[in-house]
């Protein structure tokens, strides 16, 4: 019972981290299509400025998490995934460097430069997350000890001895970056105003389908890498709730598109978390109770059943996890609370 407790709270954690630092990353993505000019860039900067740094602490948090709950897991994928985490690690440096030093010098080349490092940090690190969710979903060779290891890649077809991007990978990351440019132009088009938010609209319009589109394509392609996720997801009515939720959410998306009223850009916005959000709930029910799914052998797979802490630790640790959790929820809707309203070049 509190390993499926635990599982679930995993889940939502990093649901709610690619929720909130999603809109982040795709705010950087789009950086340099909706900004123009110096004030502009300025203005789509102090849009996240109060909260990325913020969102990126429920990365941390589901680290912890893991670590506490699914130690062997933990202990499992940090070794397995050595190269992919220190290229996150490192982009999530640069990515906060370019957001803290980019007007610290009024220079225009210094600025150009810090400007491309967002972009650029943000594009491949939705491209990373989306490439290892894919490698969850694809599995990864766990042998009969519990760990694994994987070279970045070897070639691009799924198989045993697939690296950590192949066709199927890729193709998870690829959506993950489109999804998030629409989840980040959204997020604009709802904090600004003038020519970002008119540009944010733009982008978001062309790329509204081109999601939808991958989002089935990922969808058939990961039913043919786990065939068993597939059939989990057809068995169990709660994914299916969360597959109209997400629909829904889409939908919401698509309809706020055709106005321009202040409740059709926070419509918008909304519909793009609920599709997110639940998009991912979904691909964890049907997964369930696999956490790291082994190539080699079912046998061989990691489940939060057997590789969970013992019931105690995770009785003790959901008391002290409910009254965290409560006071990061507070601190987040504070913070939003706080900072109502348009971004300007000047806001903080």
């Amino acid at each position: 019972m509190m390993s499926t407790v635990w599982f679930a709270i995993l889940a939502a954690m990093l649901t709610t981290y690619v929720v909130l630092d999603g809109f982040d990353f795709g705010v950087g993505i789009a950086h340099l299509l909706v900004a123009k000019t110096d004030e502009e860039r300025r203005t789509t900067l102090a849009a996240i400025g109060p909260v990325w740094d913020g969102n990126e602490v429920w990365l941390i948090g589901s680290g912890g998490l893991l670590f506490f709950a699914f130690p062997h897991v933990y202990a499992s994928a940090t070794s397995g995934f050595y190269m992919p985490l220190m290229i996150v690690l490192w982009l999530l440096i640069l990515r906060g460097l370019s957001i803290e030093l980019r007007s610290r010098v009024e220079n225009p080349l210094w600025r150009a430069f810090w400007d491309a490092g967002f972009t650029g940090a943000s594009v491949l690190l939705a491209f990373v997350f989306g490439a290892t969710f894919g490698n969850v979903v694809r599995g990864v060779p766990v042998d009969d000890d519990g760990f694994f290891s994987t070279p970045l890649f070897t070639h691009f077809f799924p198989s045993t001895d697939a690296g950590a991007i192949d066709v199927y990978t890729a193709s998870i990351g690829v959506f993950a970056v489109v999804a998030l440019t629409l989840h980040g132009c959204l997020y604009l088009r709802w904090k600004t105003s003038g020519p970002v938010a008119e540009r944010a609209t733009a982008i978001a319009k062309t790329i509204f389908f081109v999601a939808l589109g991958l989002d089935v394509a990922v969808a058939i392609a990961s039913s043919r890498v786990n065939p068993g996720a597939a059939h989990a997801f057809l068995a169990r009515p709660l994914a299916w709730i969360f597959a109209a939720i997400a629909l829904g959410g889409a939908g919401l998306v698509g309809r706020s598109l055709r106005g321009n009223s202040d409740r059709d850009e926070q419509i918008g916005f909304v519909g793009s978390c609920l599709f997110l959000a639940a998009t991912l709930a979904a691909g964890a029910i049907a997964l369930f109770p696999i956490l790291m799914r082994s190539t080699l052998s079912d046998a061989y797979s990691l489940d939060a059943m057997r590789f969970s802490s013992g019931v105690h630790g995770l009785t003790l640790g959901l008391g002290w996890f409910l009254p965290a959790i409560a006071l990061a929820i507070g601190y987040l809707a504070y913070v939003l609370r706080e900072t109502r309203g348009k971004a300007r070049p000047d806001s903080h």
